[in-house]
């Protein structure tokens, strides 16, 4: 039986073809991940240092993290809310909402209360058409937003 191999790259010398089995790349999310977790963000030099244990160019990583909203490159507010910008929201008035989050939380996307606490962003597609506008909320999907929900999320999120 041939070994599984997660990442793969066939080479031709002359008629000659070499299957290069590369797992190490296969574990750069999970890596980043776990750092994100422990550290809430990841830095330059933790990205150093995974291109280095994996034996990757540096740049390869500063784009995978650049790449996926939910990877960041600085910290967030303990609290994070990810409002979805795909068609489907934008038509059932997801910029109403964000709008209506920066008034309750007094910030801009993007941007992080002052008390360090909740986090303010878009993201594209959440899976979430049938239900929108909608957001992630610390991760938990919450469709059919209103102000009256997003007045009552923010309320929730401050306690």
């Amino acid at each position: 039986m041939d070994k599984f191999c997660s990442v793969s790259k066939i080479i031709t010398e002359g008629k000659k073809k070499i299957t290069i089995c590369d797992d190490k790349r296969s574990q750069l999310i999970p890596i980043l991940r776990q750092i994100q977790k422990k550290e809430g963000y990841i830095s330059d030099r933790n990205m150093q240092n995974v291109a280095f244990s994996l034996g990757i160019h540096p740049v390869e990583v500063y784009s995978v993290v650049t790449f996926y909203s939910f990877l960041n490159t600085r910290k967030k507010g303990k609290h994070i809310i990810r409002v979805s910008n795909c068609v489907s929201s934008e038509m059932a008035g997801a910029k109403g909402i964000v709008k209506a989050f920066e008034k309750e939380l007094g910030v801009k996307v993007g941007e992080t209360t002052k008390d360090k606490k909740i986090s303010l962003e878009e993201t594209s597609c959440i899976g979430m058409c049938d239900q929108a506008p909608a957001a992630l909320i610390d991760g938990k999907m919450v469709g059919r937003l209103t102000n009256k929900k997003v007045k009552s999320i923010v309320e929730e999120l401050k306690k």
